[in-house]
């Protein structure tokens, strides 16, 4: 399966020496003419990545204490829309393999 290729690129340096830079990722367009069924996969797991990251950055290590409930908190608090049920059993698997 074609998987969107991410390049990067480096952010100018701020005046401000505590804050570090990162490289910027520059989105490329999604493969096209392939079923609709990938797309929502694929943006699933992107989602279910980014709420992941969040929870195991508030300190949510394990599995058993990210309840949908508390899934769907730092989904409002990062900025992007409520997940399905779906989507926080994958954020809990993908908290699991982080262990």
């Amino acid at each position: 399966m074609a998987v969107a290729a991410v390049t990067t690129k480096r952010k100018p340096t701020t005046t401000n020496p505590t804050r570090t830079t990162h490289a910027k990722l520059v989105k490329q367009p999604l493969p096209a003419g392939l079923p609709r069924e990938w797309y929502e996969t694929h943006n699933r797991r992107l989602k279910a990545m980014r709420l992941a990251i969040a929870l195991l950055d508030t300190g949510i290590y394990h599995p058993a204490n990210a309840s949908n409930r508390r899934i769907r908190t730092t989904a409002e608090r990062i900025g992007i829309h409520p997940p399905s049920d779906t989507t926080c059993r994958l954020v809990r698997s993908l908290i699991h393999y982080a262990d």
